[in-house]
């Protein structure tokens, strides 16, 4: 079996099929998302490793005011409702990265992944330490859902939609893609190192605990509430 070039070490043999993801090899040395568990994090960035056994992948979710860059073969996976996920690619070092913030803008001095000014400043800047390069990155934005039924007089969904469409444009960066508003939370699964992105739209029975269960950055009730029928977009 062939094996694309960037599929090498415990990828390559987890594509073969001989290394189940999140195992111990027969070696004995560690597991890539054990490995990725024991690694000092930053403040804000995601670590919440575990093996995707739909995609075949170490993954990692990025909860509420949360980001994740990489150049490793992995998933950055979320689950939004009005929040905003930007992920942003550089093709020139296959890089890349996912945030997710709740609101546009809130108080400077908190410097919390929460809010769009704070988090698109840290995800682009996370990205440069990592050697990608502003004039070659381009976005893609998900999310902004009008989750709650009947609240449009500030539609949080649409502020942060405008928003993050106002800074990249400012930053220069193109949105190459994008799946925002509507009424349908979504679920998004971000390569970083092809900058390939599948959104799910989902089904909830109840959208009102949906946003409440967001802004507590409560993933798995968000996850257990949206739940089935779902259709993929790719």
């Amino acid at each position: 079996m062939s094996l694309p070039p960037n599929l090498t070490g415990l990828a390559a043999g987890r594509a073969a099929g001989a290394v189940p993801p999140g195992k111990v090899l027969p070696s004995g040395r560690i597991s890539r998302v054990d490995e990725l568990k024991a690694q000092p994090r930053k403040p804000g960035e995601a670590s919440f490793f575990y093996a995707d056994h739909h995609f075949q992948y170490d993954a990692v979710k990025v909860l509420p005011g949360e980001y994740f860059v990489s150049n490793e073969d992995m998933v950055v996976m979320t689950v939004l409702g009005s929040c905003i996920a930007a992920c942003i690619w550089d093709g020139r070092s296959r890089t890349g990265g996912m945030n997710h913030f709740m609101l546009p803008d809130g108080d400077s001095a908190e410097g919390s992944g929460r809010y769009g000014s704070y988090a698109m400043e840290l995800l682009i800047n996370e990205m440069l330490k990592l050697g990608a390069r502003r004039e070659t990155m381009q976005a893609k934005i998900f999310g902004g859902a009008q989750v709650m039924a009947g609240f449009t007089t500030m539609n949080v969904g649409e502020r942060n939609t405008q928003f993050v469409l106002d800074y990249l444009a400012t930053e220069r960066i193109p949105v190459v893609s994008q799946d925002v508003l509507d009424i349908h939370p979504r679920k998004v699964c971000f390569f970083p190192v092809t900058g390939k992105a599948l959104v799910k739209r989902l089904a909830h029975s109840h959208p009102e605990t949906l946003a409440v269960e967001e802004r507590r950055g409560n993933a798995a009730t968000v996850a257990k509430s949206t739940a089935g029928g779902s259709v993929d977009l790719f």
